[in-house]
């Protein structure tokens, strides 16, 4: 299955438990060190996708801290989801493999 991108990111913010929404974008912001900043729009789009996809659920959000406004949605990766990131996360170390090989890079270094 190939995903995208924003797909991929949001798998990974998702890798290591349930978030809400606005966490999701957060934690892609913080791990591509800035150079993945999703909009709102762009993100729950995408969230909807892969809950449709069925590679995210959402789980009950109890024991989280009140939020004034509307109640918070969390995300959480399904068993699907899971082997999904796995196998894109592979897929990319592959690519990043041959494109060190074709540079002709060792370890990183030229």
């Amino acid at each position: 299955m190939a995903i995208s991108l924003l797909e991929y990111h949001v798998l990974l913010a998702l890798a290591e438990g349930a978030l809400h929404g606005y966490a999701v974008a957060e934690r892609i912001a913080d791990e591509s060190g800035g150079a993945q900043r999703p909009r709102a729009g762009s993100l729950y789009r995408v969230i909807a996708r892969l809950l449709s996809e069925g590679l995210l659920t959402e789980p009950d959000a109890a024991g989280d801290e009140p939020h004034p406004g509307l109640a918070r949605r969390y995300y959480a990766l399904t068993p699907a989801g899971r082997r999904v990131l796995a196998e894109e996360a592979s897929r990319l170390k592959r690519a990043a493999m041959l494109a060190e090989k074709r540079l002709g890079l060792h370890g990183g270094r030229p």
